[in-house]
């Protein structure tokens, strides 16, 4: 099943929970779709749990790369 397939099928889950139930409802499917991606995404493998996380003792952190290279 492609992504555009899958995005279609989720668009229309959250348009059935926004008009036939209220604001809560679509809420509900809507977090629970983001779960269920997350989910998938771990056990496809191409989500990891430290990528959730990020190491502060990294050196290329991107704030401190923008301060350097930084003219004033």
């Amino acid at each position: 099943m492609s992504r555009a397939e899958v995005g279609l099928m989720a668009g229309m889950a959250l348009g059935f929970a926004a008009y036939f139930g209220n604001g809560w409802a679509f809420l509900l499917v809507l977090a629970l779709g983001v779960a269920g991606l997350v989910v998938g995404r771990f056990t496809q493998g191409d989500l990891g749990p430290g990528d959730f996380v990020r190491r502060r003792d990294r050196e290329e952190r991107t704030g401190d790369d923008r301060r350097r290279h930084r003219v004033h």
